[in-house]
């Protein structure tokens, strides 16, 4: 098995496959409303996300609110970050860095 990272209209996820066609299957299973536009097979079997690019300084922590809105959302980073808001009060550009900080650390 190889690490594939599949990307569709609104999400990128990452999963084990055989092959490209298995992990557009995966694709299609958790999100079958959506149409994959690509399937890339990583190079090595790891999966980096820079917290630099993120806007995250030092170490960051789950936030079990923002794991809970990821959750309802069903992986959803846009409508987790509207839950965010309305379950914490925060404002758009806290809840998005948090919501993405969270999906980061494997939400």
């Amino acid at each position: 098995m190889a690490l594939y990272e599949i990307e569709t209209q609104a999400h990128i996820m990452i999963a084990w496959a055989d092959g490209p066609e298995h992990a557009e299957t995966i694709a299609g299973r958790y999100y079958p409303e959506e149409t994959v536009v690509r399937v890339t097979r990583r190079p090595r079997d790891l999966w980096v996300i820079s917290k630099g690019q993120l806007g995250i300084d030092g170490t960051a922590c789950p936030d079990d609110v923002a794991r809970d809105c990821l959750n309802r959302a069903s992986g959803d980073k846009l409508h987790a970050i509207r839950l965010y808001m309305l379950d914490t009060g925060a404002d758009l550009r806290t809840a998005q860095k948090v919501i993405e900080a969270n999906m980061s650390l494997g939400w």
